[in-house]
């Protein structure tokens, strides 16, 4: 197990030590890349249905991951944060705040500036400039998920010293009453920190998890067909966002996905989910330009009459370009792109590779 990475993390999850804890941790990248997957498939699903008015088979494959599909996410996110919280407040803004505002305020821009001059036909460049400053504090596009962690981080660590069961059964409340506020970072703090704090406070028994289904791979296959019943079943019987049922089952989920993600690194298959969920910042950031023109070209040619092959191919095109723009942008030095220049850090650098979770 040492030599796949996950006893490594184990042994106190991550020692506490930056140096034990730099180590890539293999399940995770697996299901970082399952998730990230999902994300661009659901978008991409979505969007092309959307388009052209119609439902295709991908629509009920993004239906099953919906309970699951961010909160595994979000749980991931948090497990390695019991390793950094107890840094001073300017490393852990450095490392939790800067790092994600940098990239939020860099590709809201660069989205707006493709999709700036439709909107301004629509309704002029004063709305173009309103929603780009809108976007500062409702979070746009597909980029929620980086807005939203560095308030989940700066929460957690504010309410350190609050017994961890307090915080957990008002985030489980929270998730539980379905907030619809219509502001994204009220709606969706109350529907996903559960997850991330349960990832923070509970990452010995996640890890813990993993080690059980890798030395016992023929009964988490058992379990994982189980739940897979269990799961479509209540989104087929529409009752997959009841509460105390939603929570349940992002919950189910995110241990399935955890599980898959251990059978997968145990057995070294499907390498390419492993690289997509050590670079997922990476599709997150990228994807939804070759998404778009992927989604319109096809969509305009009409040459495939399947919508849901058509959106099964935006969804490759999303993440293998995402790829291809990050490879592009190192070869042409544009690396300011996907990585944080000097100047944006408010604290010296660490001498150690990135964590997982901050990726």
């Amino acid at each position: 197990m040492t030599t796949n990475g996950t006893a490594a993390a184990t042994d106190r999850s991550l020692d506490r030590s930056l140096g034990k804890a730099s180590a890539r941790v293999d399940w995770v990248d697996y299901a970082k890349g399952i998730c990230i997957i999902m994300v661009v498939m659901m978008h991409s699903v979505l969007g092309v249905e959307k388009a052209a008015e119609q439902t295709g088979f991908m629509h009920y494959v993004v239906m099953f991951a919906k309970p699951f599909r961010m909160p595994d996410f979000f749980l991931i996110s948090g497990l390695f944060l019991s390793v950094v919280i107890d840094r001073n407040w300017r490393t852990y803004l450095d490392r939790k705040v800067m790092h994600f505002a940098y990239f939020y305020v860099l590709w809201v821009t660069i989205q707006f500036g493709f999709k700036a001059p439709s909107l301004a036909a629509e309704a002029g460049w004063a709305e173009v400039g309103r929603q780009y400053l809108v976007a500062f504090v409702q979070p746009f596009g597909t980029l929620w998920f980086i807005y939203l962690l560095p308030i989940f981080f700066v929460v957690t660590k504010l309410t350190r010293n609050v017994h961890p069961l307090i915080i957990w059964l008002i985030a489980a409340a929270l998730e539980s009453a379905h907030v619809a506020t219509g502001w994204y970072v009220i709606d969706e703090f109350s529907a996903r920190f559960v997850y991330f704090f349960t990832g923070c406070v509970l990452a010995d028994y996640v890890f813990a998890l993993s080690d059980r289904a890798r030395s016992r791979p023929a009964v988490a296959l058992l379990g994982l067909v189980l739940w897979a019943l269990v799961n479509g079943g209540l989104v087929a019987l529409d009752v997959s966002e009841w509460p105390i049922v939603s929570l349940a089952l992002g919950f189910a989920g995110a241990c399935a996905i955890i599980v898959t993600g251990t059978l997968l690194a145990r057995a070294h298959w499907v390498g390419f989910l492993r690289f997509c969920g050590e670079h997922s910042i990476v599709i997150y950031l990228a994807f939804f330009l070759p998404m778009a023109a992927t989604r319109t070209a096809l969509l305009r040619l009409d040459v495939i009459p399947d919508i849901g092959l058509v959106s099964l191919i935006v969804t490759a095109v999303g993440v293998a370009g995402a790829l291809l723009i990050w490879r592009l942008a190192l070869a042409v030095r544009a690396n300011f792109l996907f990585e944080r220049p000097d100047a944006f850090w408010i604290a010296p650098k660490k001498a150690t590779p990135a964590l997982q979770a901050a990726e």
